[in-house]
């Protein structure tokens, strides 16, 4: 499960998976030892985590004040469990969206001062497919042919003080025709750009971490195939 709390990535998984070599910088059992927010520093590895634990980390990096931890990895004891904790905890809101490509050039859109893709709500009785293309159409006016999932992100904020938690499928996509082009200001879109592979890695600099995390899904999706 990729999750961003606070714009921070974690990555839940099961008790047995193990965190790619170089990818933390220390672990921790939270089965022996107290979590506290000193432990969670760059990049933490958590093992043996119950519901408890989980709840109790999603209090320590969901705030206002700036913390030191760039990513988590959390390995459950009961995966099931703590998926059924979140959808309990928060308000779920499931969405879809897509990365638009256009030859060598993908589709950025900047939204509330940040470099995004598009995306929106699904609809009651509506597929996740049917959403990522219709979203994508209504907040940027081209029209897009539907390519493979990229991923699903989950990522957590607060709304009328409620604690939501919003469900993004996202899927590639082919640009059909872009001869009508046009930002939706009603869904406060300021700029499309087109942008290079080069281009996306500056836009990336501001932007969400979740955003950056469907990008390199995308890639080492690319490099699987080759």
């Amino acid at each position: 499960m990729n999750l961003f709390v606070n714009d921070i990535p974690v990555r839940i998984t099961r008790k047995d998976t193990v965190p790619q070599e170089g990818h933390v910088n220390h672990g921790i059992d939270a089965s022996v030892e107290p979590l506290t927010k000193a432990k969670l520093i760059h990049h933490v590895w958590i093992s043996n985590v119950s519901v408890q634990d989980m709840d109790l980390l999603l209090d320590l990096i969901n705030t206002k004040v700036p913390t030191n931890l760039l990513s988590l990895h959390v390995s459950v004891n009961d995966y099931d469990a703590i998926r059924a904790f979140l959808v309990k905890k928060f308000k779920v809101i499931k969405a879809a969206g897509g990365l638009v490509k256009k030859k060598d050039k993908f589709m950025m859109i900047y939204r509330m001062k940040k470099w995004d893709l598009p995306k929106g709500k699904k609809e009651t009785g509506e597929k996740y497919k049917q959403t990522a293309v219709r979203e994508v159409e209504e907040e940027t006016n081209v029209q897009v042919k539907l390519g493979k999932k990229i991923c699903t992100t989950w990522h957590t904020y607060t709304m009328n003080k409620n604690s939501m938690l919003k469900k993004t499928r996202w899927y590639e996509m082919d640009l059909i025709d872009d001869s009508r082009i046009k930002p939706s200001i009603e869904e406060d879109i300021e700029e499309l750009r087109w942008m290079t592979q080069k281009e996306v890695y500056h836009a990336l600099e501001n932007s969400y971490k979740s955003i950056r995390f469907v990008f390199e899904e995308y890639y080492r999706k690319k490099e699987i195939i080759k």
